[in-house]
């Protein structure tokens, strides 16, 4: 089956930046983003490339190069449905905040919406792919749903999980380790194999069932997720040795059957996935009663959160017990560095925590606008928004930001903040004057040479 034209319903941090690079390779092919936020669609249509609502190093060139020629965003979703050979669904599946697997399951309300859609708007034969991370056997509710409403039309359903980090999603994109498609239709699997297969070599592209590809991308986000709770929980044995983090994940990661990769101790993971599929993984065991299964994954959640409450914890400990009225500046809200994603991202909550205690915060990311940095901690419900909006103050300058504070404490490894002026920093500040390094990101020595205090993960 040759495709022409595609559509993909989600115009977010996977649907947007998958979708340009495939227009980008495959120049003949029709591609067109919906989404029913008009203020998102209308990023993505902006002249400025630089305002495109997702962040990540290369997107704006890709977008700048196809939009308009076979790259297309609108929020005329039934025509874009209607029109095209292949639909992907790409749209949030967050954890559930209500009812049954409350806090654990993922909510497909959305997915289940885009099905229902899809069937009402087709009038030809479709490929659905599931672009989004989904429970195992999500494809088989997909096709149960396309099946009794579309009528006489076909549906093939594929599973095509993205294994992409943000910040470097463009690069994964462009040179993937694997492409993943699972389905029962060869034909199907095919049609979607040969769109991969302008840049991918087919070696790279995996075929597999339907399940097999759900599983796979839970089971990636988890084995990774797991790694970093490794070395933290290490990093805090250091805390209580001579040892040194850094020293001992060079020493195993040298080890060729471990590896260096997602060996650095920080203040814990963040991000739209890993929290997000690991909780669904833990669901999905308990489910089917396999409890030491769901256990051993949950315990991976517990340690990272245990990573987030005591840094700050360590903060408020050493400005000697108490935080009432000291200003304390964070360095990066968004979960890592080269994204403006904050889902999840480890501020959010150290931010929370400080706040309970009364501290003053100021906030300086360089791509978190201010209403973010507001709409996440108004998010959580603890107090009321005119309490954060009273506590918090986000500024621009990440200098003005550091002016009178008691202490930083960096959030975000971003470069830039290694390039700052910190003697300029360290005039700045009340004295003692502490640095909370929450990524490992400067050199402990020169920061203690021009007169700080400094406090970091895993030393």
């Amino acid at each position: 089956m040759k495709i022409n034209k595609i559509c993909c319903i989600g115009a977010g941090y996977v649907g947007g930046p998958t979708m340009a690079v495939i227009a980008k390779m495959n120049p003949n092919i029709q591609v067109t983003i919906v989404d029913i936020n008009q203020e998102r669609i209308d990023a993505w249509n902006d002249d400025d490339v630089s305002k495109l609502p997702v962040y990540e190093p290369g997107l704006p060139e890709i977008v700048k190069e196809t939009r308009g020629k076979n790259l297309h965003f609108s929020t005329e979703i039934d025509k874009a449905i209607d029109e095209a050979e292949m639909v992907f669904i790409s749209v949030n599946t967050p954890t559930k905040t209500y009812g049954k697997g409350k806090g654990m399951a993922a909510d497909l309300k959305y997915v289940e919406l885009c099905a229902r859609n899809i069937a009402d708007v087709a009038k030809t034969d479709k490929i659905v792919v599931e672009k989004s991370t989904l429970p195992v056997r999500t494809a088989h509710a997909i096709k149960s749903i396309l099946d009794n409403i579309g009528g006489e039309v076909k549906f093939d359903i594929l599973s095509n999980p993205e294994f992409l980090a943000e910040g470097t999603a463009i690069q994964d994109l462009l040179k993937p380790d694997r492409v993943l498609i699972g389905g029962e239709s060869k034909e199907a699997i095919e049609a979607l194999a040969s769109i991969y297969g302008s840049w991918v070599p087919q070696d790279q592209i995996l075929r597999t069932n339907v399940w097999s590809s759900e599983l796979s991308k839970l089971t990636a986000n988890a084995f990774l997720a797991q790694r970093i709770s490794s070395i933290n929980a290490i990093s805090e044995l250091c805390e209580h040795t001579e040892a040194n983090v850094s020293e001992v994940a060079r020493a195993i990661g040298m080890d060729s059957r471990i590896g260096p990769k997602f060996l650095n101790a920080s203040i814990g993971f963040g991000g739209s996935c890993f929290q997000k599929d690991i909780l669904n993984l833990v669901y999905i065991a308990r489910s089917y009663g396999l409890n030491e299964v769901a256990d051993y994954w949950e315990q991976v959640i517990i340690l990272n959160d245990h990573q987030k409450r005591r840094f700050s914890d360590k903060l408020i400990t050493t400005l000697y017990n108490t935080v009432s009225g000291k200003k304390i500046a964070m360095l990066g809200w968004a979960f890592k560095k080269d994204t403006n994603d904050t889902r999840e991202s480890a501020a959010i909550y150290v931010a929370d925590h400080l706040l309970s205690e009364q501290a003053s915060i100021a906030v300086y990311d360089p791509k978190v606008p201010k209403a973010k940095v507001y709409a996440d901690l108004n998010y959580l419900n603890t107090r009321l928004e005119k309490e954060n909006e009273e506590l918090v103050e986000v500024f621009n300058n990440p200098y003005e930001a550091i002016k009178d504070a008691h202490a930083i404490a960096i959030m975000t490894e971003w470069d830039e903040f290694k390039s700052y002026d910190w003697n300029k920093i360290y005039n700045l500040m009340k004295k003692p004057a502490f640095i909370f390094d929450g990524r490992r990101l400067l050199d402990k020595n020169s920061i203690e040479k021009i007169g700080f205090k400094y406090f970091t993960i895993g030393q």
